[in-house]
Parts: structure tokens; sequence; C-alpha cells
């Protein structure tokens, strides 16, 4: 019997992008129910349209900052769908390649409240849940820019690099509990899903939509404590800590700063319009 058989699954930021993907995913692995959270109640409508043939899905406009409709918003998936067996915080923003004295304090909080703070108070409503019945699945995306520091986009960084260290504590206090309920942390480089539009990146390559959430279902699946997604570089979240440990900094950013080019690939940034 399959992770997703017979599951409620829940998915933040599922109306597009790889949360789509991992919607469709999903349901052909057998879930009971797919929960659909997103702020675009078009993208909402089109997604029920395209995936209702394949199970039973749901979807609710959500503006995940927004924790009084959060908690609002669950209660209801609670009466209507029933309890969260796993949930994918997926997500996500990034506003601009400004260097960060060129930034705005509101981007800054709608940054940080979106892609760090957003997760906690999502978790925050199922997982009480989890931890009662001893069972559950919460996988929390990130990103590559949370392991390793890149310029002009310091706010998104700084935003991953939080959600990391929150995703991978709470893991660690769920197995000391010596609790059943998973926590899976998943830090992707760039994906082609329009997020990233005019990203250059010369010697890595960019995943592909399809590629990243594939992994990220296995991840689920194997109940993987952390995945990197990066491609062409074996076991990349040992291989960047590694360098990160033995390398001078200036090695380092010459390293992946130039040779990999990670330093630039923000520069044509233009983002979805």
């Amino acid at each position: 019997m399959g992770k997703f058989n017979d599951k409620r699954v829940l998915i933040t930021g599922g109306a597009s992008g790889i949360g789509r993907l991992m919607g469709a995913m999903a349901l052909e692995k057998g879930a009971a129910a797919l929960v659909i959270w997103d702020i675009n109640q078009a993208n909402i409508d089109s997604t029920l349209a395209e995936l209702s043939a394949k199970g039973k899905v749901v979807g609710y406009r959500v503006d995940v900052s927004n924790d009084e409709r959060v908690a609002q918003v669950y209660k209801q998936v609670k009466e209507e769908v029933g309890q969260i067996d796993i949930l994918i915080n997926c997500a996500g923003i990034i506003t601009s390649n400004k260097t960060f004295d060129n930034c705005t304090t509101e981007e800054i909080h709608r940054t940080m409240n979106i892609n760090a703070v957003a997760p906690m108070v999502v978790a925050l409503q199922v997982l009480p849940d989890m931890v009662a019945r001893n069972s559950g699945h919460i996988c929390n995306i990130a990103s590559a820019g949370g392991m390793i520091a890149n310029p002009k986009m310091s706010v998104y960084a700084a935003s991953k690099w939080a959600a990391i260290g929150w995703s991978d504590s709470v893991r660690i206090e769920l197995q000391e509990a010596k609790s059943k309920v998973r926590i899976t942390t998943i830090a992707p480089y760039y994906i082609t899903t329009g997020m990233f539009d005019g990203v250059k990146s010369p010697i890595l390559p960019l995943l592909k939509p399809e590629y990243a959430a594939r992994q990220i279902i296995r991840a689920i699946e194997h109940n993987t404590n952390f995945k990197t997604l990066m491609r062409w570089i074996p076991c990349p979240h040992h291989f960047i800590r590694l360098m990160q440990g033995i390398m001078p900094s200036r090695l380092f950013d010459w390293l992946f700063g130039q040779v990999f080019g990670i330093y630039h690939t923000m520069d044509n940034f233009t983002g979805r319009r």
C-alpha cells in the first residue's frame, strides 16, 4: 500500500506550478481527497476542472500569510473533508532581484510572511491532529537558496534559510518524542515554473517542473528527511555542506559564484509577469 493511498492531501500553492503537478500525482497514487489552497481563484477553478476526473478535489482561496484565514479555512476543511494526512507547504514568492539596500520593508515582510512564517502557521493547524493520532507527514518546500547565500535574492534566501532551520528542527522534535509523524524538507535549485523567469544558470541546469514534482513525491514516499534537488551534483546536500565546511569563504565564493555561476543567476531575473 502506497504512502498516498486513501490519504487526504493538502497542498498550499496547489493551483499552479509544481503544486498542481504534485496534486495530480497524489490523486494518481490513490489519494482519497486532494485539498488545494491558493490565492488565485482562476487557477483554482482550472485546476479543479483538470484534476476532478482523477479523484476528489476541493479548492479554497487562501492567502497563507493571513493567520486568521488559515485557521478559519482549516477548520472548514476538517468539517468538509476530514483531518489532513499529508501536508505539502508549497506556496512561495520572490519579489525582485534588487540588492538588499534597495528592498522595501513591505517586500521584506511579505517575503518572510509567505515563505517562512506561513508554513509554520499552516503546519500548526495540522500537526496537533497528526501527533494525537501518531501518523501524518509534512513536507516543506524550501530552496537551495536556503543553503547557499546568493546576491540579488537576499530576502528570499533569508526566508528559505529560516524555513529549513524550522522544518528540520521540528523533524528532530518529533524524532525525540518517538512520534511516527514525519517531516521532509526539500531544497530545490531553480525550477522553470515561471516564478524564476529570466534566471540564467550557465553550468547547473534549471529543473523541469515534472522532474521536481516527481522527486518531491518520491521523497515523501520514502520518508526522506532532507533532499536537495540539483542536477549534475551527486548528493548535493552533502556536497554543499562539505564545501562550506572545508573551504575558506573566498574559495567557496569562487567555486559556486564564478565557476558554477550561481552568484550571477539573478542578474536578468524578471519573474512571473
